[in-house]
């Protein structure tokens, strides 16, 4: 008797079920965080170059007429962010409401260091560690750090887990993303950080894995979409629970710590393309506008009705056209972003939640799939496979934003092309709506033989 039909005899989803899924999903919400948490952790405020004369000098000069004198301003008429005067610029008071060729005049880098706006943030990596001006694009690299882990923990736990067990190697992930965690929210300088990042990233994957491996290998085909649909949901609660915690504790150590502690907690308990917007879109808040703190909490909200949504239409139209319908509706809504202006703020953001919504609706379309496309005895290490392939898309895309320097809507030309050319993929994969769950490579085979015989005996009806 096969697996399957084993489960199907004895309850495919009974109080054992249930009590996994309870004990599983908030690990899952909880893993996202971390995912999403430069979000925050290394969110850039407002700065302008440290000026001895208006930051430690007192007189009867108002702030406003010293940071005249001391700081040029860019093309749109702000105070700039990485150059100052060489020297005061006195000259500057005697105009009224012209202002003069900047280019004129000596500047120099901020080279006393700079002065942030803590109204925000009270603390960042970036204010930590000055990640601004020159050294900007160190923040893409942590985030390409993170990823680069969940890559690799994708690969090495993946193996892991089909030779020593699922749950010995969660149980070892979860104590790993503590310790690191933890570890993280004080680390002394920015290359530690990194390399601590990169270690939270191996477990965070591999927790995220292993629990979905262990709900969903223990639940029978009628209910898998279900069950999977609420473990990406875990995803999305995890995105809302990021955004009010991060409200609350707006210094960086802080906020490392409260997502990294609780898992000491857990530790003892037994628990593709479409990547690249995904990640995209969710990584740089800050792009849509200045409250981010609302952003992550509408974003969690509308990819969890998303979720919710998929399986519907899973369960109606199938597999594949599910897919390519959400995959080509991410790639239109970021494409048609980059030509709206940035002073159209409320439609930028309308069209990033229709992105958001529907790239988070396509991974749900496309987990339900690539699990009922996987034979059991092979699905671990095609979990792994997965894993680090999809961790290529996410870690690219943070790198990404480092385009901008070239052309400001190529990184987002990018994240909707791709998903546009994953759409047209999705045909040549078999339709797996109502087939049994596979246990070998000739369950398999014999699903595509079957896909076919009633594609062809629908072609003869359809005609006749």
């Amino acid at each position: 008797m096969a697996f399957e039909e084993l489960l199907n005899e004895v309850g495919g989803l009974g109080k054992f079920q249930i009590l996994q899924m309870v004990l599983a999903l908030p690990l899952v919400g909880i893993a996202a965080c971390h995912i999403l948490l430069e979000n925050f952790t290394a969110a850039i405020p407002g700065h302008r170059c440290w000026v001895y004369i208006l930051d430690n000098a007192t007189g009867i000069l108002s702030p406003d007429v010293l940071l005249r004198i001391s700081i040029p301003l860019d093309s749109n008429l702000k105070p700039e962010k990485c150059h100052r005067f060489l020297h005061p610029q006195w000259q500057l008071l005697h105009l009224n409401r012209t202002f003069p060729n900047m280019s004129d005049l000596d500047t120099e880098p901020c080279v006393d260091g700079w002065v942030y706006d803590h109204s925000l943030f009270s603390s960042t990596i970036v204010t930590e560690w000055d990640l601004i001006c020159d050294h900007q694009s160190q923040k893409s690299v942590v985030q390409f750090v993170f990823m680069a882990g969940m890559q690799v923990g994708g690969f090495i736990y993946g193996h892991l887990s089909d030779r020593f067990g699922r749950k010995l190697i969660l149980r070892c992930c979860l104590l790993q993303l503590a310790i690191s965690g933890t570890c993280t929210a004080f680390a002394p300088t920015f290359l530690i950080y990194c390399l601590l990042r990169f270690w939270s990233g191996c477990s965070a994957v591999a927790i995220i894995t292993n629990n979905w491996m262990l709900i969903a290998e223990w639940t029978r085909s009628q209910s898998k979409a279900m069950v999977i649909m609420l473990i990406t949901c875990a995803v999305s609660i995890g995105q809302m629970m990021l955004g009010g915690l991060a409200f609350v504790f707006r210094e960086w150590r802080t906020l490392q710590l409260v997502v990294s502690i609780p898992f000491f907690v857990f530790s003892f308990s037994s628990r593709f393309a479409v990547t690249v917007p995904l990640y995209g879109i969710s990584m740089n808040l800050q792009h849509f506008g200045s409250n981010i703190f609302l952003f992550q909490v509408i974003f969690g909200a509308l990819t969890t009705l998303a979720r919710c949504l998929a399986r519907v239409v899973l369960n109606h139209k199938g597999r594949r056209p599910t897919q390519m319908f959400f995959l080509f509706l991410v790639g239109v809504s970021i494409l048609a972003n980059t030509f709206v202006p940035p002073e159209m703020q409320a439609l930028r953001v309308a069209l990033a939640s229709v992105g958001i919504t529907c790239v988070a609706a396509a991974v749900t379309s496309y987990c339900v799939h690539c699990d009922e496309l996987m034979p059991t005895l092979l699905r671990a290490k095609a979990f792994g496979l997965d894993a680090m392939v999809s961790r290529c898309g996410s870690a690219l895309a943070p790198l990404l934003m480092t385009l901008v320097v070239y052309l400001p809507t190529l990184p987002w030309i990018i994240y909707g092309v791709f998903p546009i050319i994953a759409g047209l993929v999705v045909p040549f994969q078999p339709e797996t709506k109502n087939m049994p769950l596979s246990d070998t490579i000739q369950d398999v085979e014999n699903t595509k033989r079957v896909s076919r015989e009633a594609k062809d005996f629908y072609i003869k009806v359809t005609k006749f």
